[in-house]
């Protein structure tokens, strides 16, 4: 035999994901939305959840009149009962993208009670509970899984005016890693997904100010924003077999903000 018939190449890895029930939550617009159609185009039975019925119904149609495969439910997942019930009483859902998020930016000595209880009650308290919800079910269902928790990049670093939504943020980075550790023996991967500022519909009017947008691209050593395109490839690859290994880690995508 020769050495060329004997030699074993690796096999290029799959991102398909046909067979999956994924569950979005903060499906109907933004990075939710982005990631419900890259999701159901890799072949995934998607489910957009929020609170706003004609948002994800729209999307859901549109994600279905193209081909694939995908349904809206109404959630208010800050309801902790009513959405333990939801995703108890369902099948269990192979991929969470644990995306419904909010922001209160504000200075140190402006932020109130009820800005850090919105915020964390959110981004904390219901992002906690919507992956303990899905890694419940997966158990159950003697499933593997893939959650993915949508971080920040300020997750990993400080700013002004965000004191809130970096604690929030740094407690999902936190709490990531230690499900991953539980929940490993089971084959239900945890990792979380930690975008820059993103250029979309909703924050493009933050960026007509000159010196915001000047000092943002001045963080990012890549010198542009972020668009939703570059953030599906990531989601797509946590969500599949081609990051199988991967679990309790962060994947960064900050065109370098967080690099110094």
């Amino acid at each position: 035999m020769s050495l060329v018939a004997a030699m074993k190449l690796a096999q290029a890895p799959t991102f398909r994901l046909d067979g999956k029930r994924a569950l979005v939550t903060g499906g109907g617009r933004g990075i939710g939305l982005a990631a419900a159609s890259a999701l159901a185009a890799a072949g995934a039975h998607v489910t957009l959840a929020a609170r706003t019925r004609a948002e994800i119904e729209a999307a859901a149609q549109a994600i279905r009149a193209r081909g694939d495969m995908a349904e809206a439910l109404v959630l208010d997942v800050t309801n902790l009962p009513a959405m333990q019930a939801v995703i108890g009483d369902a099948l269990a859902f192979n991929i969470l993208v644990n995306n419904a998020g909010t922001n209160r930016p504000n200075l140190l000595m402006d932020v109130t009670v009820e800005d850090f209880d919105a915020v964390m009650d959110l981004n904390l308290r219901a992002a906690y509970f919507v992956a303990q919800a899905v890694a419940r079910a997966l158990l159950a269902a003697k499933q593997p899984g893939s959650i993915i928790n949508i971080s920040s990049q300020m997750g990993h670093v400080g700013a002004a005016r965000r004191t809130v939504y970096c604690a929030s943020k740094h407690a999902m980075e936190g709490f990531t890693k230690a499900m991953a550790i539980e929940l490993a023996p089971h084959n239900i991967r945890v990792n979380s997904l930690g975008p820059t500022f993103l250029e979309t519909p909703m924050t493009r009017p933050f960026f007509e100010n000159k010196a915001f947008r000047d000092e943002v691209l001045s963080r990012i050593k890549l010198g542009r924003l972020g668009q939703l395109d570059d953030v599906t490839g990531a989601i797509i690859f946590l969500a599949s077999d081609a990051s199988s290994l991967m679990t309790g880690s962060a994947l960064v995508l900050d065109g370098g903000w967080t690099a110094e």
